[in-house]
């Protein structure tokens, strides 16, 4: 990390969840000489943080960033999402939609896109107007006094392997299949103003990331490793499941992420419209509409 006085110290979120690996470990090989910190975080957290200015380039919720999008812009090519199953935003029911719709779901407090994809999903394909209850995560806990619990990341993985008789809906697969789309769960943005008084700096972190995210997804080795070690499981589900997971914030991604934030809009989860605007770091004005 460099400590040249001339140079301001660029703030970073990161998402604390196995989903964002990708996107950041060995950040430092390509941060040679620029001065920053890196913040670990849940999504939620880090939505707070860059909305408060404390940050100047985070990883967050996509849905905050359809909050915020008049202060945000997007780092091109930089996401979590996928197509298909995500394998680790679940909704675990004691009984399936078909035999009963529930009327209470406990809904996990770490991220803002999962709860809202979910009302959407609910309300909207299986027309269904159930009662949400914020809680932390812990599935026991949360199936207590309610009908089902959303978990996301690795409380998700962790507790998809001890299904214990529960029917579980992936939320990606469940998209997917309604809408033809992907859906992006994560987005890297950074704050408008920073783009503007930071420009070097900024651009220096946005290219460390995609050199990241490369070097990453050449070799997923090393994080299936690390998952292993720190979460658990074995080898084979992690290799599927780093591979089902779009990194690269794709056009099926982006359409699928506009299709989201129209029905947000719809349901009046999101008070205005959000639209992509996205980060340009050579052009003058270095966001791109």
């Amino acid at each position: 990390m460099s400590t040249m006085s001339n140079q301001h110290r660029i703030t970073i979120g990161e998402i604390d969840y196995a989903n964002a690996w990708p996107l950041f470990k060995g950040f430092e090989r390509g941060a040679q000489g620029l001065a920053y910190e890196m913040i670990s975080r849940v999504p939620s957290e880090l939505n707070r943080l860059l909305s408060a200015g404390e940050l100047d380039l985070s990883a967050i919720s996509s849905f905050s960033y359809g909050k915020y999008c008049d202060d945000y812009v997007l780092m091109p090519d930089l996401s979590v999402g996928s197509i298909g199953r995500v394998y680790s935003i679940l909704l675990f029911m004691k009984e399936p939609l078909e035999k009963r719709k529930p009327r209470k779901i406990a809904v996990t407090t770490t991220s803002e896109t999962s709860i809202n994809l979910l009302k959407i999903i609910m309300a909207m394909r299986f027309e269904i107007e159930p009662e949400y209850v914020r809680a932390e995560p812990d599935l026991k806990a949360m199936l207590k006094d309610a009908d089902a619990a959303l978990l996301i990341g690795d409380p998700a993985i962790t507790a998809s392997w001890q299904t214990e008789g529960l029917h579980v809906l992936d939320l990606g697969e469940q998209w997917n299949n309604w809408t033809g789309l992907g859906m992006t769960y994560a987005v890297v943005a950074a704050r408008r103003s920073a783009v503007q008084k930071y420009g070097s700096e900024l651009r220096a972190a946005y290219e460390a990331l995609l050199t990241a995210k490369a070097h990453n997804l050449r070799d997923i080795g090393p994080l299936i490793q690390r998952a292993c070690a720190a979460i658990g499981g074995e080898s084979s589900y992690w290799e599927t499941y780093f591979r089902s997971l779009q990194y690269d914030f794709g056009d099926k991604l982006q359409a699928g992420l506009s299709l989201y934030f129209k029905y947000a809009r719809e349901l009046d989860l999101l008070q205005h419209d959000a639209r992509l605007t996205f980060y340009e770091g050579h052009s003058p004005q270095k966001v791109k509409e």
